[in-house]
């Protein structure tokens, strides 16, 4: 019982707190929905997006241009909440790439000391990579490696959750920059996984029955 006690207090409360001082105390902010229906990555692979919050990434196959992109998010994002176990990184990258691929997965493993448990490789042909692409709602498009510097989160609906708001609608965000990172991604996987747990509670279900 007292392990519970302790998880309630370590993961569930300051979610809880977040979201009292950053929307007010009688209006608990949830992440915007931007795009339903994305399509499943199990209709391709082992991994999909039931019941996982993820964070959607187009590597390219020039990802050794893209390390840097890759350590903002896992510095940044990742290693904050990879223990969640309803959270992911679902990586999409051309077939062809999986060695590059697993050179990066070591270098972020050892360089970080980073479990990578939950950072998912999914090697798909080009034609799949753009179907999937296109599911989303964004105003970027794919480069020619078939990669974007820009990452989407994916709810366990398979819903694009996003921001809406005054500056507009931000679809996805830049992993290029600490800034995006820091001052919007970070904070939106927070609301969204405190959405879930406040969830989770009121129907009284416990970490335990995760």
């Amino acid at each position: 019982m007292k392990k519970y006690i302790v998880l309630t207090i370590l993961f569930i409360l300051p979610l809880v707190a977040y979201l009292f001082f950053a929307s007010g105390v009688n209006n608990f902010a949830k992440l915007p929905v931007i795009k339903q229906n994305v399509d499943n990555i199990s209709n391709y692979s082992k991994i999909g997006f039931d019941n996982k919050i993820s964070v959607l990434i187009f590597l390219g196959n020039n990802i050794n241009d893209r390390q840097g992109d890759a350590l903002n998010l896992n510095q940044k994002i990742y290693k904050r909440f990879y223990q969640f176990n309803d959270f992911q990184f679902v990586v999409v990258c051309p077939l062809g790439s999986e060695q590059l691929a697993e050179n990066l997965k070591n270098k972020l493993a050892s360089g970080t000391n980073t479990d990578m448990i939950n950072w998912n490789f999914i090697f798909l042909n080009p034609k799949l990579i753009v179907k999937l692409f296109k599911s989303l709602k964004t105003d970027n498009n794919l480069d020619y490696n078939y990669g974007s510097p820009y990452v989407y989160i994916i709810d366990k609906k398979l819903s694009q959750r996003g921001r809406n708001d005054n500056n507009g609608i931000k679809f996805g965000y830049d992993s290029r920059s600490v800034a995006d990172i820091n001052n919007f991604m970070l904070d939106d996987i927070k609301v969204i996984l405190a959405e879930y747990r406040l969830a989770l509670k009121k129907n009284g279900i416990t970490r335990k029955d995760l």
